[in-house]
């Protein structure tokens, strides 16, 4: 005898396309995850580089650079006291920074520009700084910290303030020449209150793991690395820059 040929019933197709789609949002899931994973170490990395080619360069010039504003060069080439001490991008084309865009300011994983803060505490009586014009002003001595740049791991509650609140510093304000940074994968926008510290131009940062949407300080994805004045002066006497 024939068997009777059956097709699947509408429930059967419902149940297997249902199945279908999960397997297809559960690898989609994987795979932007895997990405993102991939574009924050990458990013890591690249800030990384960047403080070794800023290191490098205060080696050879005796002064960090300045942060670019209209181009991948540092503003003002280290002539003059740095005119976007707190708010600039890093002078990619300056120091020989790579991926940069067609201005010569250098990317993240995600083609945002990466963004440069460097210190601008001044000693003494003449206008020597970190970012002083080699040669002419006043010699580096160990003894001279920086005093303003601090970072903290979360936004102070008055958003003006210039110190970290109680139990949220990361450093102190004798800690830090420079700071690099990435303002992730949502861009150059703050998206919350903790982001928005890092773009008002102010020598407060904070630096924290990433945070959701609804987090209370809102969303959080930069990454930061920055230089203390002891690796700086280490590099510089183990150059011979310094006694």
């Amino acid at each position: 005898m024939r068997r009777a040929r059956r097709g699947f019933t509408l429930t059967e197709l419902a149940v297997v396309l249902a199945i279908i789609g999960l397997l297809l949002s559960s690898t989609l899931f994987g795979l932007g995850a895997h990405f993102e994973t991939r574009n924050r170490n990458d990013t890591q990395r690249r800030l990384e580089e960047a403080k070794e080619l800023l290191l490098a360069f205060s080696l050879v010039n005796g002064r960090l650079p300045c942060p670019a504003i209209t181009s991948g060069e540092e503003a003002g080439g280290g002539v003059a006291p740095c005119t976007a001490t707190y708010a600039g991008f890093l002078p990619a084309k300056t120091i020989g920074f790579q991926p940069t865009d067609g201005v010569g300011f250098g990317l993240d994983a995600w083609g945002n520009r990466i963004r440069y803060a460097v210190s601008a505490t001044q000693w003494g009586t003449g206008p020597a700084r970190f970012t002083r014009q080699h040669g002419t002003e006043a010699a580096w001595g160990m003894s001279q910290k920086p005093g303003d740049l601090v970072v903290c791991s979360a936004g102070p509650a008055v958003a003006s303030a210039l110190g970290c609140d109680p139990n949220t510093a990361v450093t102190n304000q004798n800690t830090v020449v420079a700071v690099v940074f990435s303002t992730g994968k949502n861009g150059p926008l703050p998206h919350g209150a903790n982001e928005a510290q890092n773009l008002d131009a102010n020598p407060l940062f904070v630096s924290r793991v990433p945070d959701p949407p609804s987090a209370p300080g809102g969303e959080y994805d930069d990454l930061l690395v920055w230089i203390p004045v002891g690796v700086l002066y280490g590099r510089m006497v183990a150059a011979g820059v310094l006694p």
